[in-house]
């Protein structure tokens, strides 16, 4: 969290270019939700990849079954923790929304609509790392392993179907619309459309699921 946090900070502050607040001339945080996309595939790759792996190793898992508790009620649980942890790393960035609120020209000049929905599209997008951290986690019993899972199926969600679309006809466009970026943009715009939403909570789902038959795999 705390290297997240700083190199948002550097990239906006500090260090000159396109990224640079003050370089850009423009009161608008767009340069966190470009930059915040690339952190968090690292940074909650990192935050799931003990989840399971770490409960395998240790042999705990097994302790952890025995519990009354459903294999998906598990795999929710570690999932909500992964996700309060994200929140605790996003937050400190409202300081950053403050600091431009505060330096525009005339006062309180920045588009306050788009940066929530950028915000809040963030937390989506973080939420289906989240998501496959915790499936990646629940394959192996190696935290390494486990991360780089969760960083290349992450990064293939969020730009392997853009990819793929460039190189197919103009017939098989509709394939970005399963990537994240197509709905994080959207949501980037200050526009919170349900299928938006929908699309968010369904991959989250879909990867909860597939976390808890791996869980289940271990009773057969």
């Amino acid at each position: 969290m705390i290297v997240y946090l700083v190199a948002n900070s550097l990239f906006l502050w500090v260090l000159p270019g396109y990224y640079n607040v003050f370089d850009n001339g423009q009161a608008s945080l767009e340069p966190l939700f470009v930059l915040s996309p690339w952190l968090f595939l690292f940074l909650v790759s990192a935050v799931t990849m003990k989840s399971f792996a770490e409960e395998k190793r240790t042999g705990t898992l097994e302790i952890l079954l025995t519990k009354p508790l459903s294999e998906l009620q598990i795999a929710v649980a570690k999932y909500a923790a992964s996700i309060c942890l994200v929140i605790f790393a996003i937050l400190p960035t409202l300081v950053f929304y403050y600091s431009v609120y505060q330096m525009g020209t005339p006062h309180g000049n920045i588009d306050t609509g788009g940066t929530l929905g950028s915000y809040i599209g963030l937390f989506f997008l973080a939420s289906i790392y989240a998501s496959i951290g915790i499936l990646a986690s629940s394959l192996t019993d190696n935290q390494i392993i486990s991360f780089i899972l969760a960083v290349v199926t992450s990064l293939v969600m969020y730009l392997g179907f853009d990819s793929l679309a460039t190189m197919l006809p103009d017939s098989m466009q509709w394939l970005s619309s399963l990537g994240i970026n197509e709905h994080y943009k959207s949501m980037s715009r200050g526009i919170l459309d349900t299928k938006d939403i929908f699309y968010f909570l369904g991959v989250d789902l879909i990867f909860i699921y597939l976390t808890q038959l791996v869980l289940q795999s271990r009773r057969w």
